[in-house]
């Protein structure tokens, strides 16, 4: 439920002061439902501009749990902390890819090299 509300919350009544594309991928909440630990992912061309969107999404912490408790005030009895963490796993999974695609296109520049080198076989014609 946290989940759900948070990335709407950002998504649409924080979407015009954050960067557009920041996206929940997570939540963990303490036993006690006290502290809810959001994970988020934004992305961006440069790391810079990814720090940048996740500096304002938490100077808008407060606001973001404001608004969270008029929308859970009728589920929970109280409204957790709010705490971000920027995940770049889908950051990482992209270089991985990257790094797979060039070894793909190396082995086959390889091949082609190796395929290209065999010498073409003798000819059966006598002279």
């Amino acid at each position: 439920m946290v989940q759900r509300d948070v990335a709407d919350l950002l998504q649409n009544t924080f979407g015009d002061q954050l960067h557009p594309l920041v996206t929940v991928t997570n939540v963990r909440m303490t036993k006690d439902l006290s502290i809810a630990y959001i994970y988020v992912s934004v992305l961006g061309e440069t790391p810079q501009q990814r720090q940048s969107a996740f500096a304002r999404l938490t100077e808008l912490t407060p606001q973001v749990r404001s608004a969270l408790a008029q929308r859970v005030r009728h589920q929970m009895r109280v409204v957790p902390e709010l705490r971000f963490f920027l995940d770049e796993s889908q950051e990482e999974a992209r270089k991985m890819e990257d790094i797979f695609a060039r070894i793909r296109a190396e082995r086959a520049h390889r091949l082609g090299e190796e395929e290209g080198d065999e010498s073409p076989p003798a000819s059966d014609a006598q002279v």
